[in-house]
């Protein structure tokens, strides 16, 4: 048997799978997020244990004797998040997460010095690791004098897991210390924000083992002696392995609290101009590149929330069959964007607004625009030198059809949804546990799932989605410096 754990913002999620790759099992354990004050994004690591500790548990009440099979664990996790540890392993403060934006001054003066871009291949953005460093050397100089180590969210779960300061190439990658091209820490990039590589983890690949669970964790939960730890990935690199979305081309759309369009290449693409992330894979020789936008469901979440309607029921209030634009536009910067804009002040609005624009108009354009904010990514992707033929739908927003219709409109391309089955991050993370374990091919291991269904472009509103999305894209240079 082999555990996937997967630590997301609002949870941990454990998924314990066979040789064969089917899934036993799963758990799960519960996690909040903390905002102090406005643009800030906290967590306490010592919940991101208990949540484990919830999830492992729940899988020991109806699989132990699954879970005592268990030989290896992968592990993924939300990206960026800076967790500081002192020189005996202890917290120094809660962990700033990936969306918080708090350090956009720190990553504004950073991202002008020419060698960040050059080096990692990315603008370093706000949410990135490095300017919340620069952030707490400002602003905490007595919790950053004691900073030994600085780990990414999943690496302090390994450390609790095994006792080993260990990181892999794909989450590191969302630093702004990588060097991504040659997949080794940069010196220099350290320098600039006051660290050496002395406070950074050791570096493996996702699918190289990275230290063995303590005999204590293990008897504990039941498990025997040498359970490998896999270097794991950051969570859209393990949804990639899980998509097996790792050849040439193979790309996948994440509707989730943020959203994403992930394409796996073979060779190291920069562009940072454009906001794509471009960042190491998990597996070796492997890159990818990502358009990420802050709020997916995110944004319908937030209507549902202000209509005081279920998600659900405002987009079956839709029906099946896709409309043409009403001329009603939604800008989803409900807490800033990455791709393309890179602009954490920018904010959302409605724009066109009429009598006649009732809660289901409303709920289109929401769609419509994070429709249209995946194809900026697209578009971004295009310029960083990558073309795709197809996608496949992940995430939470994919089960409604109106809105992947929707998308596969804006993007002119085929969306497919896989068969029924969990091909998350935790499946993914499983995945690199059973490769690390056995040493089992990468590329064959992470193959991708049986397509159930494909939702093909929507050749008679083709026309229709290109001009709302040009509308769409003039809004942005008229809102910038509003807010």
């Amino acid at each position: 048997m082999y555990l996937g754990l997967d630590l997301g913002t609002s949870g941990v999620k454990a998924i314990l799978i066979d040789a064969n790759q089917a899934i036993i099992g799963s758990g799960t354990g519960s996690l909040d997020v903390s905002r102090p004050h406005p643009g800030w994004s906290e967590q306490d690591p010592a919940h991101w244990i208990r949540a484990t500790e919830e999830a492992i548990a729940a899988l020991k009440a109806t699989h132990p004797a699954e879970l005592a099979a268990v030989r290896g664990i992968g592990l993924s996790g939300h990206m960026h998040g800076a967790t500081l540890i002192d020189a005996a392993d202890q917290v120094l403060r809660p962990c700033i997460l990936w969306n918080d934006t708090r350090s956009h001054a720190e990553a504004a003066k950073l991202d002008a010095d020419p060698q960040f871009r050059a080096i990692t291949g990315n603008i370093v953005f706000p949410g990135f690791t490095a300017p919340k460093l620069a952030w707490v050397k400002n602003n905490e100089p007595e919790i950053f004098a004691k900073v030994d180590c600085v780990l990414l969210p999943k690496d302090y779960l390994r450390l609790w897991l095994t006792g080993e300061r260990i990181s892999e190439m794909s989450d590191s990658a969302g630093t702004s210390w990588l060097d991504t091209g040659k997949r080794a820490w940069s010196e220099s990039l350290l320098a600039a924000t006051g660290l050496t590589e002395n406070q950074m983890p050791s570096l493996v690949e996702g699918t190289d083992a990275s230290g063995t669970l303590k005999s204590e964790l293990a008897s504990k939960w039941g498990m025997g002696s040498d359970v490998v730890i896999a270097g794991g990935a950051g969570d859209n690199a393990a949804s990639a392995c899980g998509m097996g979305t790792v050849g040439e081309g193979h790309a996948f759309v994440s509707l989730g609290t943020s959203g994403v369009l992930f394409a796996a290449n073979a060779s190291y693409l920069p562009n940072p101009e454009s906001a794509v992330h471009a960042f190491c894979h998990a597996l070796p020789n492997t890159w990818h590149q990502m358009g990420v936008i802050l709020s997916a469901t995110d944004a319908l979440n937030w209507h549902a929330g202000v209509t005081a309607k279920s998600a659900t029921d405002l987009t079956k209030e839709l029906g099946d069959t896709l409309k043409a634009p009403s001329g009603v536009t939604f800008l989803p910067y409900l807490s800033g964007e990455r791709t393309p804009h890179n602009d954490a002040a920018i904010r959302g609005a409605f724009v066109g607004l009429g009598h006649e624009s009732s809660r289901v108009v409303l709920t289109q354009a929401v769609l419509e625009g994070v429709s249209f904010a995946l194809r900026d990514s697209l578009e971004a992707l295009k310029a960083a030198g990558t073309s795709l033929s197809r996608v496949t739908a992940i995430g939470g927003g994919s089960r409604s059809r109106y809105w992947l219709k929707s998308i596969a409109t804006a993007l002119d391309l085929p969306v497919d949804l896989p068969a029924d089955g969990d091909f998350g991050a935790a499946f993914g993370a499983a995945r690199l546990g059973l490769i690390a374990a056995t040493g089992a091919d990468p590329v064959a291991t992470c193959s991708a799932p049986k397509t159930d269904e494909t939702i093909s472009p929507d050749a008679a509103l083709k026309g229709a989605y290109e001009d709302a999305y040009q509308r769409y894209r003039k809004l942005y240079p008229a809102l910038k410096g509003a807010f």
